[in-house]
């Protein structure tokens, strides 16, 4: 399907979300629209598929103009969108989800659609159970149902919303896989992203948005340095690696073991260092993630010993490790991080130690205003967190947190983040290891893992490598390690 807008424009009252925005995708093209956090990308796709209005301009498909007034209308005329959450239902079977939607009638025949599902899922190379339930699939998997409801209802021209945000390396592959074979069907692809190497290893051809303009289109080859620059308006450097000098143990594990009702991390021992950055690398779901909520106490140890700075913490709640100076940040901001329906200013009151039985809260908006300014948190003390832009909400967990800190422990700190966010997200991390915070953090990004961390701890199916220098590690011999290849040089079993 061949797709066009025309001068398209978008306000939320005094935010102009898209100017004048004219694209032209012809049919069989996976077209990136790349831009930095807050540029308009998401927005105009919404246009497109009828999840809002434009205030102006015209939406042309196949040379015809249409009017879409929703996401019903929309589908009707050939134009599906995913997501970035998947938009499914968990607590049903994958076929109930399959047939939303469809207009055959309130009781679908159900014996047909499980025979066009499995047809479409073996087209794609999709191993999906039609009579298995939603909430037992991976991130990963829920994107290709809705592939297939999409198709099955009819969708010409896709519409992909960060899809690559939380899946991993494999799912990923599996993904643009089933995109190239969309455009070689015909079908018109747009791929939303913030992520340079996704759009450069896929699209066809690329336009680039920046507050709310389109400043450029360009196609296959492409340079990255130029792409960068017509994100930010500049070019944008990581910075060189600033390695951790410190050798005052801060955390210090023995033998330590934690489990859940999937895995066990097994005789991990492990010194942290003064403002040294240890990076967590594995596949989802590898152990990576209990082992960080273990180190604070969210998740109980069942084997070993775990002090901070010498102070026996084992078996001790997360309350007993955030009085030694501990803090976690999930990488599910607003569902464990923040908490949704309270502004700024009563996030900063609730962080802060009380300081008397009432709030000041004169003081406290000058406490917010202050935080916002020094970490760049586009918002008011008076802004919501969740009508805040993912960066901009980790900004706000930053600086939610107390100094001095021991330990800092993150989920997927720049997840959704554009470079230019996630480089200042890390310019703050870096300046906390300068105080002598050790951090360890979880990252799917191997690059991030090799540009910040100082060591680095590989996890698969619970095996823990012993800690690798990341100065002598490579992103080849990184993904080796995470697919579970190169581990007899370990003992297996065995942990750091």
């Amino acid at each position: 399907m061949d797709v066009e807008l025309r001068d398209v424009h978008k306000t939320f009252g005094a935010v102009h979300a898209n100017v004048g925005i004219n694209l032209h995708v012809p049919a069989g093209t996976i077209q990136g629209i790349l831009g930095e956090n807050g540029a308009g990308k998401s927005t105009l796709m919404k246009v497109l598929s009828g999840f809002i209005r434009a205030n102006q301009g015209q939406i042309l498909l196949d040379n015809r103009p249409v009017i879409i007034h929703s996401p019903a209308d929309a589908i009707r005329h050939g134009i599906g969108m995913l997501h970035q959450d998947p938009l499914d239902f968990p607590p049903m079977r994958l076929i109930d989800n399959f047939v939303l939607g469809h207009e055959g009638g309130l009781f679908p025949n159900r014996t047909t659609a499980a025979r066009d599902f499995t047809l479409l899922a073996s087209q794609f190379g999709f191993s999906l159970d039609p009579d298995a339930y939603v909430d037992a699939l991976t991130v990963g998997e829920r994107q290709q149902l809705e592939i297939l409801r999409l198709l099955w209802l009819g969708a010409r021209a896709l519409i992909f919303d960060e899809p690559t945000t939380g899946i991993s390396a494999a799912q990923k592959e599996k993904l643009f896989s089933a995109l190239r074979l969309l455009a070689e069907q015909g079908k018109t692809v747009l791929f939303v992203s913030h992520k340079l190497e996704d759009v450069e290893g896929l699209c066809h051809r690329v336009a680039v948005l920046r507050q709310g303009h389109l400043v450029g289109e360009t196609k296959h080859p492409y340079t990255t340095e130029k792409l960068v620059e017509m994100m930010f308006g500049k070019a944008i450097s990581v910075g060189e690696r600033n390695p951790c000098a410190g050798c005052e143990p801060t955390l210090s594990l023995h033998n330590f073991s934690a489990e859940d009702y999937r895995l066990k991390v097994r005789d991990v021992s492990l010194e942290v260092c003064s403002g040294e950055v240890i990076g967590l690398a594995g596949m989802e779901g590898s152990g990576q993630g209990l082992f960080l909520r273990s180190v604070c106490g969210l998740v109980r140890a069942v084997d070993g010993r775990i002090s901070l700075h010498g102070k026996n913490l084992t078996g001790r709640s997360y309350h007993a490790f955030k009085r030694a100076g501990t803090a976690f940040l999930p990488a599910a901001r607003l569902e464990e991080g923040l908490a949704a329906g309270l502004d700024l200013t009563e996030h900063f009151v609730l962080a802060e130690k009380p300081s008397g039985f009432f709030v000041n809260w004169e003081e406290s908006r000058q406490l917010a205003q202050s935080r916002i300014a020094a970490f760049n948190i586009r918002g008011t003390p008076v802004s919501t967190v969740e009508s805040l832009s993912g960066g901009n909400q980790q900004r706000a967990l930053l600086a939610l947190l107390r100094v001095p800190l021991n330990l800092l422990l993150l989920e997927h700190p720049t997840r959704g983040l554009d470079i230019e966010s996630a480089i200042d997200i890390w310019s703050k991390l870096k300046e906390r290891c300068k105080q002598g915070t050790s951090i360890l953090f979880i990252s799917s990004d191997l690059e991030e893992i090799l540009q910040y961390s100082d060591r680095v701890l590989v996890f698969f199916s619970g095996k823990v490598t012993p800690p690798l220098e990341a100065a002598a590690l490579t992103t080849e011999a990184l993904g080796q390690l995470i697919g579970g290849k190169g581990w007899e040089d370990f003992a297996l079993g065995k942990g750091a």
